[in-house]
């Protein structure tokens, strides 16, 4: 069978401050610039998620998106959509909420639930021009 790979693409809303607590506000200042500022600041990310897999033969999916884009809903963006990602989500507690980090984050959260394909990629888009992608690993 053909191995094909799918993407679902969502969007949410979230507030940050990007800082090392181990670090204080002079050094976070220096390594992260206005990011790290005190009252933090929000972006309006931008999520893709690739799945791959055989090609069902009588359906023609490698996934049913739907499944897909409910999974995102209920395990990613019910937690990280209007949210403060320093404080409200449990599941980035002690992570410097970096894109970097925050694409691996989200990947622990949907690795091993997706049935019937493999999770290929987690692509989190800060802004139009700065992206983060992981790839497992």
């Amino acid at each position: 069978m053909p191995i094909a790979r799918v993407t679902r693409r969502v969007h949410f809303c979230a507030g940050h401050r990007v800082y090392n607590s181990d670090l204080d506000d002079e050094q976070n200042r220096s390594i992260y610039g206005a990011c790290s500022n005190p009252h933090g600041h929000g972006h309006n990310y931008e999520l893709e998620v690739t799945v791959e897999g055989e090609i069902d033969p009588q359906v023609g999916y490698v996934m049913d998106l739907r499944r897909l884009k409910g999974l995102l809903e209920d395990e990613v963006l019910a937690d990280l959509d209007h949210a403060n990602l320093n404080v409200d989500v449990e599941w980035l507690a002690d992570v410097v909420p970096t894109t970097e980090n925050l694409a691996v984050a989200i990947w622990n959260r949907l690795a091993g639930r997706i049935d019937g394909a493999r999770l290929a990629s987690v692509r989190l888009w800060e802004t139009e021009r700065n992206s983060a992608e992981y790839r497992g690993g």
